[in-house]
């Protein structure tokens, strides 16, 4: 295959009226360079950096996305490299004013007769895996919680080969911890809805120390965990008992004895979960998450549309998909609120916005401190630029529900889930709000991946790609190659997600069992 750096100097302009473009070229291109429109870089722009594409006296509105990203610090003739040392960011958009439900676009035409292969629940939800995961009230006992899972990785999993996996839902909460402050409700409402993540079938299994702050009880109140009477209909019951393993209990004497413990009770819940198949479902049953990390300025011009293009065929399945990061959509607001079904949830929108502002406000920093080393070096010069690209993988259908961080999804469409924007704590977020697949799209790359849940990895750029070839499921790089439409990438990723969904392909990141751990957002005192 031909290498991008031996083609013409190429650039992509997003926007009739950009007064920038990035450079296409793999390796950048060096001062001299001439486009086919007769601009000459007067600088070394590097791949993905914003070229200028007609002189900028200082002051000036540097415009991508046809949004101003900044202002000109100094005079910058045409073909200059324009990054964030030259630039002034913008202020913040305010919370007030803003279009409500303004924009009614076209109702996009149903997409019907997509199926896969999924685990229907008692709680009507259903799962693309089959895996018993193993909660924890407290981080004081994930070392011999992990020690379990190995054993029954290795003794017991054989016996159950309708089960896809074990996994310890290992996190840092639960003790010395302001447990009572009104924002504690965010980390244990998290803990307590992955727990009921769609991938785990129903099967509850805590593991306590006993002193700890947070009680199983309190993690797990009665009448929160959903069975099925004998018609398999849905009873959430008062009397369902909590399967909870207590190191601290008198009947432990030992390490070992704790261990035979968890073993014991894990094989209960496997037996139960062997017996579960897949059956047909409609693709409206997918619960998809969608975030970036690792971007680059051209993640706003492949994989985000080609992920904005996939939602949009999700929604039109009926199925739920849900957008996130809060600091990468605040500049976008305007956005946003205009595309609401209703002024509640434009209202909604701004509500988690403004207490994300006062989050950041507390903590001294504002939404410029989320744009990373690797951001930069990939051309994002801050946080409005990126932001821009970040907002496309919503696609264009209506917003029609607002998550509060931790909350789980209770209706269909496409959905705005507050989360702040580290991938860690935004996938664990996500995995709380319900979804049985995520799509996570990178442009410098990087590994993540979750053990709850499959994850579809997106480079940005081919050369990403063909590096990384056996990390990466998607090639959005293509887009910018010309080998590809975001249309194109788009239904590729959608059928591929069927394809996850169903069992039939196993992603990168599970062929290679790569996971981060759960990262719990708190934002409550820790004591």
């Amino acid at each position: 295959m031909a290498e991008t750096n031996t083609r013409p100097p190429l650039y992509i302009r997003i926007h009739a009226a950009d007064n920038v473009a990035i450079v296409a070229n793999d390796g950048g291109l060096k001062t001299g360079a001439t486009f086919a429109d007769g601009l000459v870089l007067v600088d070394n722009v590097p791949q993905g950096h914003k070229v200028a594409l007609a002189d900028l006296a200082e002051g000036d509105a540097i415009v991508r996305y046809n949004v101003v990203i900044g202002y000109a610090q100094k005079a910058l003739p045409r073909g200059s490299w324009v990054h964030e040392r030259v630039m002034r960011m913008p202020t913040a958009p305010e919370l007030d004013g803003l279009p409500i439900a303004t924009v009614k676009p076209p109702a996009l035409p149903p997409l019907e007769g997509y199926t896969f292969e999924g685990y229907r629940n008692a709680d009507g939800s259903v799962g693309s895996r089959n895996i018993l995961a193993i909660t924890q009230t407290v981080q004081c006992v994930a070392g011999v919680t992990e020690f379990a899972v190995q054993r029954i990785k290795a003794e017991l999993l054989p016996k159950f080969p309708n089960v896809d996996d074990v996994v310890a839902l290992e996190h840092s909460y639960g003790c010395g911890v302001a447990i009572d402050a009104p924002d504690a409700i965010i980390p244990i409402r998290t803990l307590r809805n992955i727990s009921l993540n769609p991938n785990f079938g129903g099967e509850v299994m805590v593991v306590s120390l006993g002193c700890e702050k947070l009680q199983p009880e309190r993690l797990l109140p009665p009448g929160t965990i959903p069975i099925a009477d004998q018609r398999g209909e849905n009873v959430a019951t008062a009397d369902a008992p909590l399967d909870v393993v207590c190191l601290q209990d008198d009947a432990h004497v030992g390490f070992m004895s704790m261990i035979d413990s968890v073993m014991r009770q894990a094989e209960v819940h496997l037996a139960r979960l062997n017996s579960r198949r897949r059956e047909t479902v409609p693709a409206s049953e997918l619960v998809v998450g969608v975030q970036c990390g690792g971007s680059d300025a051209f993640s706003g011009v492949t994989a985000n549309p080609a992920v904005g293009f996939a939602t949009d065929l999700l929604v039109r399945a009926g199925a739920t998909v849900m957008f996130s990061e809060t600091t990468e959509v605040r500049d976008g607001i305007d956005q946003l609120t205009s595309r609401a079904s209703s002024p509640e949830v434009a209202e909604a929108m701004i509500r988690e916005m403004a207490w994300y502002d006062a989050y950041l406000q507390k903590g001294r920093v504002d939404r410029s401190a989320n744009t990373t080393p690797g951001n930069k070096k990939g051309g994002l010069s801050n946080i409005v630029e990126k932001a821009m690209g970040s907002i496309v993988k919503s696609g264009s259908a209506p917003i029609t529900g607002v998550l509060s961080p931790g909350e789980k999804a209770k209706q269909k469409g496409l959905i705005y889930a507050a989360t702040p924007a580290s991938d860690f704590i935004c996938g664990t977020l996500q995995l709380a709000a319900g979804i049985n697949l995520h799509i996570f799209t990178t442009g410098r790359g990087t590994p993540y991946g979750l053990a709850e849940v499959p994850v579809i990895k997106v480079a940005t750029r081919s050369d990403l790609a063909r590096r990384w070839h056996d990390l990466m499921d998607v090639n959005a790089g293509r887009i910018a190659d010309g080998d590809a439409t975001i249309e194109d990438v788009g239904w590729e990723l959608f059928r591929l997600m069927l394809d996850v969904a169903s069992g039939k392909k196993k992603t990168w990141a599970e062929h290679w069992k790569l996971h981060n751990a759960l990262v719990l957002f708190n934002p409550a005192p820790v004591t």
